[in-house]
């Protein structure tokens, strides 16, 4: 289950890696191509949101591979699983309907959170 567990964590861990990181230091206008639900959300919301999802990035990766507070990767998959259920009622009750990519991240993520119990 280790091994299951880290071929979709690191892949995960790097998208929310990537896609916090660019919350955190773009500009709205930078980010609107990519993500059309940033005009509705307030700037330190959408900065928040990036913190959040690199903290989580961390958080799959570094108990695991320290040994040290094993019980964090869980939460972090678990708290990946939550910021994608609302990523999804965001996409629903606005413009953008499209939530391929979010049904197959808090799949992902909730897949790593059940490997995660094993660690």
């Amino acid at each position: 289950m280790n091994i299951a567990y880290w071929i979709l964590a690191i892949p995960l861990a790097l998208f929310y890696l990537y896609a916090g990181t660019l919350k955190v230091i773009r500009s709205r206008d930078r980010l609107r191509p990519m993500m059309a639900w940033v005009d509705r959300t307030p700037l330190p919301a959408l900065r928040a949101l990036g913190t959040v999802e690199v903290l989580g990035a961390a958080g799959l990766v570094l108990p695991p591979s320290t040994g040290i507070a094993l019980p964090l990767a869980l939460a972090s998959a678990v708290g990946l699983v939550l910021l994608q259920a609302g990523a999804i009622a965001v996409h629903l009750t606005g413009v953008d309907r499209r939530i391929a990519l979010n049904l197959g991240l808090v799949t992902t993520a909730a897949v790593t959170a059940w490997l995660a119990t094993g660690l």
